[in-house]
Parts: structure tokens; C-alpha cells; sequence
């Protein structure tokens, strides 16, 4: 059941203020979301975490302006209340960073708010538990396995990009999904058009949309004739018992294709990257495998995962966040980058260090909306690091890392190439 708005928790940073005394709102601020070198975090957020943690922003589409919250304890605090949503983004015109959302705002989790979007994920975590995850792993495994093997014939130096941490995420999501092997080139292709820059037409966008709901609709109907255990068939099942109407079903599967092949296929590389320019790191782990888990949730806190912000929020009402009065109506974005670098929770928060104790990282969000597929992103993180570490003990960038390409104009920042040798 949703908290009714009077009861929504408060943090004591953020207790409600008289709207006669609260400061002017902050002058609004531009954010062009420019490329950025490799993983140098972004000096626009860098900024305002230190001198204006909650301002307003207005971005390259869309009309209007926005609030930005960047201090860890306000983002958490904004993706937790009830009294934000998602579901008021719907058929409003906001400043944003592309001209078309990448999910629909009609079906998913995305644009929802409790009780439905609880409805929706109970679904979709029936696919996300931790013995799907320890099915999944061994064939992730061979999966790694096999891609490694074709590198090491072929010979050094070469591309773990093209090798390993492209084709990788999208053979394990074609699993999960259960998509049929033939297919993945196109499904891998439809996910790259899906997170495609803002600078794409209108019109492209659409039609990578279209693309993918025709393959999803595709394979949804396959498994209401074949049923699977797989995602797909969860899925399926979920819409034939009267749980999810065929449009929640396919916003559903889209999303998991975007996050589970190209946003892993860019963290993974941004992970590797990072090793591989911290190579002190990298030797320990090789010590200390047992040291990966703790390893990799490090480097979920530490890696830029994407340029600028994601889906917003709107107010329901007045809301004091950070000092600063947030009026009903006014659209709210988190800056889950910022919050990961925010130096009162995270202590040296540009320092890659393994032994980090203390509050969990947001690079899965919070609230409501964290990341069902968390857990599989974790599971692949430590299977492709864990495997490459193993199999070449000797591993190394093969150029120097100024040389290393990276991603432009794309919603998800990581390498396009790593070339390596061994």
C-alpha cells in the first residue's frame, strides 16, 4: 500500500520550512552534458556538490527547467519519498537529455509509481533471485570461457571490447531472455539505437523503438506457445494469468535488454579500464580473489556508468530538500554520480579503494525504482574480472591509457576499445 503523504519519512536534513523563509531559487544553470576524457568524473557535478548541491538545470531538449540533487543523503532521500514521482513525467514536455525517452512512459517500471509499479516488479523479481543468478553463472561462465578462448588463439594484442565485454553481456541477456542465438546481432543492434545520443533525429529514435518492441512482441509470443524458464516466459506467463498487459510486458523486456547488454558491455569496460590504470589494484586482486565482491562493488561507486541524469521526478508538494523549497509541479532530477562522490560519505571519494567501508553506493539507484537486475550485473562483474585475471595473469593495456577511446555522445559512457596484451 502507498504512505499516504502526510506520513512520508523525513529526513532531519530536509524538515519541512516556512515557504516565506525559504532562500529564492537558485538561477538557472545550463548542463550541455559534454563528452568527458575516459572516467574523469564530471566537473559540472563536482562543482555544485561542493557549492550548490541543489540547484536548477536546464538541459539540450525539452521545455522548462529542472531541480538537481546531488549530495548523497538528499538523493536518497528524494528516490525514497512518496511524495516524487515518476508517474506525473507522463505526457509532460521536460528538459531532458534526448528527445525521446529511451522506456515508454505508458507501460514498465520506469514511469510508475506503488501500488502498481509494486505489482510490476513482483513479476519481473520472480526472474531476479539469487538461484536464477547461481543457475545463470556457470553458463556465464563458459559463456566468458569460450569468448577468451577465440581471443587467446587469435593472439595478442587485442581488443577486450570487441572480444570479450561486448559480445558477453548480450550472450548472457540473450539466455535470460531466452532469445534465440540467430537473433542476437539484431537485438544487439536495436539496444546500441535504444541508448543512442540526443543528437539522433527524432525520427531514427522512433524507429529503434519500433524496431525493438517488434522483436520483444516476437518473442513474447513464442513463449505463450513454447513456455521457458526464462525471462521471457515469466514474462509470458504473467501476461496470460491477467498480471501484466502485453504493453507492460514489452516495456519491461526493453529495459532489461538496454540495461543488461549495452549498459553492462560500457560498466564492464570502464571496470577493466580502471584496473588496468591501477595496476597496484589489479595485483591484489589476483592475491586476494576472495577480495572480488567487495572489489566490484567498488567499482560500481567508482566507474562514471553515464553521462549527465536519468528519469526524473515530480513534486506532489511543497517539499524542502537540502534548504532549498522544491514547489508541487517542479520536476526533480538525482545525480546518483555526484552522490557516489560525495566526499561526507565517502571519504577520498576519487581514490579507488577495495577496503571502503561504510554506506552503500547508488549506482543501482534507490527507493522504489533500484535496480531489479543489480544482482546479475554484480554476478557479471565478478565472472568476466575473476575470468580475465585467471586465464592472463600477465594482462596489461596494450597502448597508454591517454590512447584508450571512449564512448561520445551516448547516454552510457565506457571504452570502445581496451586493446590489451599479455
Amino acid at each position: 500500500m502507498p504512505l499516504d503523504p502526510a506520513s512520508a519519512p523525513v529526513d532531519p536534513a530536509s524538515a519541512p520550512v516556512d515557504p516565506a523563509s525559504a532562500p529564492p531559487a537558485p538561477q538557472v544553470r545550463f548542463w550541455p552534458v559534454d563528452d568527458l576524457p575516459a572516467l574523469d568524473p564530471d566537473p559540472f557535478l563536482d562543482e555544485l556538490l561542493r557549492e550548490e548541491p541543489v540547484t536548477r538545470i536546464r538541459l539540450p531538449h525539452g521545455e522548462g527547467d529542472a531541480w538537481l540533487v546531488t549530495r548523497y543523503e538528499d538523493v536518497r532521500f528524494v528516490t525514497a519519498d512518496p511524495r516524487f514521482s515518476r508517474e506525473r513525467l507522463v505526457g509532460r514536455d521536460i528538459t531532458s537529455m534526448r528527445p525521446v525517452p529511451v522506456a515508454s512512459q505508458t507501460a514498465g517500471l520506469q514511469y510508475i509509481d506503488p501500488p502498481r509499479h509494486n505489482r510490476l516488479r513482483r513479476v519481473v523479481a520472480r526472474a531476479f533471485t539469487g538461484n536464477s543468478m547461481r543457475r545463470m553463472r556457470p553458463l556465464a561462465e563458459r559463456r566468458a570461457g569460450e569468448l577468451l578462448d577465440v581471443m587467446e588463439r587469435q593472439g595478442a594484442p587485442a581488443d577486450l571490447m570487441e572480444h570479450l565485454h561486448g559480445p558477453f553481456p548480450i550472450a548472457v541477456i540473450r539466455d535470460f531472455l531466452g532469445v534465440d542465438e540467430k537473433d542476437w546481432h539484431r537485438w544487439a543492434a536495436t539496444g546500441e539505437a535504444l541508448l543512442s545520443a540526443g543528437t539522433e533525429s527524432e525520427q531514427r529514435a522512433r524507429e529503434a523503438a519500433q524496431d525493438a518492441r517488434a522483436r520483444i512482441v516476437e518473442l513474447l509470443r513464442s513463449r505463450r506457445d513454447e513456455p521457458r524458464e526464462d525471462l521471457a516466459g515469466v514474462l509470458a506467463q504473467a501476461v496470460a494469468a491477467g498480471e501484466l498487459t502485453d504493453d507492460e510486458a514489452i516495456s519491461l523486456t526493453t529495459a532489461i535488454q538496454v540495461s543488461g547488454g549495452h549498459a553492462v558491455r560500457n560498466n564492464s569496460g570502464s571496470m577493466m579500464y580502471a584496473l588496468l590504470t591501477h595496476p597496484e589494484q589489479m595485483d591484489r586482486l589476483r592475491r586476494e580473489p576472495e577480495l572480488l565482491p567487495k572489489a566490484v562493488d567498488e567499482l560500481f561507486r567508482y566507474v562514471p556508468h553515464r553521462n549527465g541524469v536519468g528519469i526524473p521526478r515530480v513534486a506532489l508538494e511543497d517539499v524542502e530538500v537540502g534548504g532549498r523549497l522544491i514547489r508541487a509541479g517542479d520536476v526533480v532530477y538525482n545525480a546518483y554520480l555526484a552522490a557516489n562522490r560525495d566526499p561526507e560519505v565517502f571519504p577520498d571519494p576519487d581514490a579507488l579503494d577495495f577496503d571502503r567501508e561504510g554506506a552503500p553506493h547508488l549506482a543501482f539507484g534507490h527507493g522504489p525504482h533500484h535496480c531489479l537486475a543489480a544482482i546479475m550485473a554484480r554476478m557479471e562483474a565478478e565472472v568476466l574480472i575473476g575470468t580475465l585475471l585467471t586465464r592472463f595473469p600477465a594482462l596489461r593495456l596494450a597502448v597508454p591509457p591517454e590512447d584508450v577511446e571512449f564512448q561520445r555522445q551516448g547516454l552510457i559512457r565506457g571504452p570502445r576499445t581496451l586493446p590489451v596484451t599479455w
